[in-house]
């Protein structure tokens, strides 16, 4: 699996290099433990050191790595760590969710129901990478309609992750069959139901499920001892 060129339009090379080397890493392609060489990594991207460095730098921000004279060890990502991130987004979704929703939001719901007809037009086409962007681009959308600054720089700090880890899970999905991919599109569905009932119980409750059943996929697509990592 290699990081969707589509996603990296726009990006600098220090910013590409470093979507590739997190998403190696936290699908396991590169091992923890293992060393990286900034003069190995800036052959293989045709680059120079400064923005193999730049992309080194974000991944030991990220916990993914630590840095060394010359380059770095691969810590990884553990169930643990990809769990803690998964309650992070379940924070940040239960909040802005009941505060977005306490009055109606015709434009927003009309926007969310657009990104779910795309997801199912990505189904139909077996595009898992145009999926995965669609079901982000949706939670994205009402954190940014809740227009809270300190939630959202929270959000934008694991964005990155997010993406990768659900670019990883997406691909599962989709190797799991049409029920499946069917099955996580009528969730979101029934997200925006509920959202328009302006009950925060119903709300609440709608997003802990949507969180648990999304806590399976994980450990499936992940399905590793954190105790085994470095």
């Amino acid at each position: 699996m290699k990081y969707p060129a589509t996603w990296l339009q726009g990006v600098s090379l220090g910013e590409a290099i470093t979507c590739e080397l997190r998403l190696q890493i936290i699908n396991g392609t590169i091992k923890p433990g293992e060393k990286l060489s900034e003069n190995r990594i800036a052959h293989a991207f045709e680059a120079s050191r400064s923005p193999v460095r730049e992309a080194m730098k974000t991944l030991s921000n990220e916990g993914l790595i630590r840095l060394e004279r010359m380059g770095a060890v691969v810590i990884g990502l553990s169930l643990k760590d990809v769990e803690e991130l998964y309650d992070v987004r379940y924070l940040i979704d239960s909040f802005v969710q009941a505060h977005v929703f306490k009055n109606p939001h015709p434009d927003l719901t009309g926007h969310l129901e657009q990104i779910i007809d795309r997801m199912e037009l990505a189904a139909k086409h077996r595009d898992a990478i145009e999926f995965s962007y669609q079901d982000l681009s949706f939670h994205e959308k009402i954190i940014k309609e809740a227009g809270h600054k300190r939630i959202f720089h929270l959000w934008k700090s694991i964005r990155p992750l997010v993406m990768t880890t659900m670019l990883i899970t997406t691909e599962q999905i989709f190797s799991s069959g049409e029920d499946k991919i069917r099955y996580v599109i009528d969730k979101h569905i029934k997200l925006v139901q509920e959202m328009n009932s302006f009950d925060p119980q119903r709300i609440q409750t709608a997003v802990q499920h949507y969180f648990d059943d999304s806590r399976a996929t994980l450990y499936q697509a992940f399905p590793m001892d954190s105790s085994t990592l470095v």
